[in-house]
C-alpha cells in the first residue's frame, strides 16, 4: 500500500509538473517570463513550455489598444486666465518587457506626461486660442510625448483634448464682459439713431424753411400780377392797392373770430377808411 501511495504521488507531482510547464496564452496578450528571477522572455499567443520550477510568469500585459483617461487640471493661459481641460490617450504596448521593466506604472506616468505637457502647451497660448485650437494642442501634445513613452515600448496613437473651458470665474468675467459690450453696442446703436433722426429733422425744418420762402415769393409775385392787372383793369394806382388791403384785412379778422381766445368781433363801419388809414401810416 505505501508504495502505490508513492506510486500516485509521483504521477500527482509529474501531471502538476507537466501543467506548471505548459502555458496557454489568449490572443491579444503577452507574457513575460523570467527565469530565476531574470526576464527570459516573451509568450506569444498560442501554447508554449516553460521550465516549471525555474521560470516564472510574473507579468501579463494586453497587445489590445489602451485607453487612458487624462483627469481634468487647472491650466493657466499666457493671458493668466484658467481654464480646465482634460484628454484621452489611446496607446499600443509593442515591447512589453519594456513597458514592465522600463518604468514602474506605464499608466500612471504616461496621464502626468500628458498632464505636464498640456500645462506647457496651454501655458504658451492666449485664451482665445487655447479654446480655438484644440487640433493644434493635439498635434503639438502628440510631438511632446511620443519619444518618451516609445523608450518604454509603448507606442502613442494618438491624444484627444475632451474638453478646454474657462473656469467658473473666469465664466462669470467672460459672461459680464460679453453682456457689457451688447450694452455698448446697444448705446452706440441708439445714439447713431438719435444722431440721424436729429440730421432728419433739421434737414426736414431746412427744406420747410425753403418751401416757405418760395411760397412766400409766389404769393408776392401773384399779388403783384393781381395789383398790375385790377390796374390795368380800372386805370386807377390807389384803388387795386385798396382792394387787396381790404382782401387780406378782413380775411385777417376772420381768422381772430374763429380764433379760441376771441370773444367779439367787431368790423370797421367804413372798410375803405379803415384801409386809406393803414396806406397813411
Amino acid at each position: 500500500m505505501e508504495g502505490l501511495s508513492v506510486v500516485v504521488a509521483l504521477v500527482v507531482l509529474v501531471i502538476i509538473t507537466i501543467g506548471m510547464g505548459v502555458r496557454i496564452v489568449p490572443q491579444g496578450s503577452k507574457h513575460i517570463v523570467q527565469r530565476l528571477g531574470k526576464y527570459h522572455g516573451t509568450l506569444n499567443p498560442g501554447m508554449n513550455v516553460i521550465i516549471p520550477y525555474v521560470d516564472q510568469v510574473p507579468y501579463k500585459v494586453t497587445t489590445k489598444d489602451i485607453v487612458l483617461d487624462i483627469p481634468s487640471q487647472e491650466v493657466i493661459t499666457q493671458d493668466n486666465a484658467t481654464i480646465i481641460a482634460n484628454a484621452v490617450a489611446y496607446i499600443n504596448i509593442v515591447s512589453p518587457e519594456k513597458a514592465v521593466y522600463g518604468v514602474e506604472d506605464y499608466e500612471v506616468a504616461i496621464q502626468n506626461l500628458v498632464q505636464t505637457a498640456l500645462r506647457s502647451i496651454v501655458g504658451e497660448m492666449s485664451l482665445d486660442s487655447a479654446l480655438s485650437s484644440r487640433d493644434l494642442i493635439k498635434a503639438k501634445l502628440k510631438e511632446a510625448i511620443s519619444d518618451d513613452i516609445a523608450d518604454w515600448g509603448i507606442n502613442l496613437k494618438t491624444v484627444e483634448i475632451q474638453d478646454i473651458n474657462p473656469s467658473v470665474t473666469m465664466q462669470k468675467a467672460m459672461e459680464e464682459q460679453a453682456a457689457a459690450e451688447r450694452q455698448r453696442r446697444a448705446t452706440v446703436t441708439r445714439a447713431e439713431g438719435e444722431k440721424q433722426a436729429a440730421i432728419l429733422e433739421a434737414d426736414g425744418r431746412l427744406e420747410a424753411s425753403k418751401r416757405d420762402a418760395k411760397a412766400q415769393v409766389v404769393l408776392a409775385d401773384a399779388s403783384r400780377e393781381a395789383i398790375e392787372r385790377v390796374t390795368q383793369a380800372i386805370g386807377d394806382k390807389e384803388m387795386p392797392v385798396m382792394y387787396l388791403l381790404g382782401e387780406r384785412y378782413i380775411h385777417a379778422l376772420e381768422e381772430l373770430s374763429t380764433s379760441d381766445n376771441a370773444k367779439n368781433v367787431i368790423f370797421p363801419a367804413d372798410l375803405p377808411n379803415a384801409v386809406k388809414g393803414l396806406l397813411s401810416r
